[in-house]
């Protein structure tokens, strides 16, 4: 019942703050403008996350919880939510933006936030070692800018997240870990009150500011929710996270087979091609609200199945993801092998 309480109090907070938030993002002219690459097609205030930040740290500061990692995690995404500002007013390089990143990752790494061992089927262990940092920082920088390119459509990335959210609570609250409950209910919170005004039509983006907030959080939340567990159970988080880390997997091989640098923008993203295929900007986000769902229901079968079990579900990922490239064109509109298979057989 407290984790609902503070549920709410981070909706409620966040949903009183963003009124205001756009007023300051409208007065310091922190706009989102409509170009090529995207899809709105009016200015719109951005800057929105500085509301679920807010929203979040009013609910954390409610709720009294003493916990190790908290201070690390609230100073942490303090760098995130800096640097997510300052791109979103001045528009900062890339490697300003990382270095932002790199920043924050480096306080929770710090302080303890570090897969250090793997357990792997039949009772061994696979210590990291010194590879566990840069692993750690790879993990946390990789999820940060995955869900900083899924924010590309109205409410998408708080949806997703949201969904994202429910289900490492589910999980989180299955396995006793109920400071990772805390952390993603109180974002959940927050994540809802901004969708209120965050959903099509926005009348706020949550920027950089959000999205790299949300990003980071979700990475941490998901460390300390499956740090030095099984090899299988690793995979779990990756399941969680399936939208953003397919959409950023695709992203990469499209960029390599185009021989496009990796840090350049395109149209081709899995809400572009839905799209592009006629769906409606609605009804586009509510199809990847679908995915992410389903996404988290495997990761909840996975975290209860057997080891054969596990093996089928990934499968079946592996070949619904394969075969979602293809029918979309997430790596080209050429790029049908499968569906070409079976359109010959035919």
């Amino acid at each position: 019942m407290t984790y609902l309480y503070l549920l709410v109090i981070s909706f409620l907070t966040t949903l009183l703050i963003t009124p205001l938030i756009i007023k300051l993002a409208i007065k310091l002219k922190v706009t989102d403008q409509p170009n090529n690459r995207k899809v709105h097609v009016r200015k719109t205030p951005s800057m929105g996350g500085l509301a679920m930040y807010i929203g979040f740290l009013i609910s954390i500061y409610i709720s009294g919880i003493e916990n190790d990692f908290l201070l690390p995690i609230i100073i942490g995404t303090l760098v995130i939510i800096i640097t997510g500002m300052l791109d979103d007013y001045l528009e900062l390089r890339p490697l300003l933006k990382l270095t932002g990143q790199i920043i924050a990752a480096a306080i929770v790494i710090n302080n303890g936030v570090v897969v250090e061992f793997i357990n792997i089927p039949f009772g061994s262990t696979i210590n990291l070692g010194w590879l566990s940092i840069p692993l750690t920082l790879l993990w946390i920088l990789g999820i940060t800018n995955a869900i900083n390119l899924i924010d590309g459509l109205d409410g998408l990335a708080a949806g997703v997240t949201s969904i994202v959210l429910l289900t490492i609570t589910i999980i989180a609250f299955s396995m006793f870990n109920y400071f990772v409950v805390f952390l993603a209910m109180v974002l959940l919170g927050a994540n809802l009150g901004f969708l209120v005004y965050n959903f099509y039509p926005a009348r706020i983006f949550m920027g950089d500011t959000g999205s790299l907030f949300l990003g980071f959080m979700l990475s941490v939340i998901s460390l300390l929710g499956f740090k030095n567990v099984t090899l299988f159970s690793l995979i779990i988080p990756v399941l969680i996270l399936g939208v953003p880390i397919s959409d950023t997997f695709f992203a990469i091989v499209r960029r390599a087979v185009n021989k496009q640098p990796l840090s350049h923008p395109d149209k081709s993203h899995l809400h572009h091609c839905l799209m592009r295929i006629g769906y409606s900007h609605r009804q586009t986000v509510i199809i990847i609200y679908g995915i992410s769902t389903l996404f988290g229901l495997f990761a909840i079968l996975f975290s209860k199945t057997t080891l054969w079990g596990a093996v089928i579900i990934i499968t079946l990922i592996l070949v619904g993801l394969e075969l979602l490239a293809e029918f979309v064109g997430l790596i080209n509109k050429n790029y049908r092998p499968i569906l070409n298979f079976f359109k010959r057989i035919k």
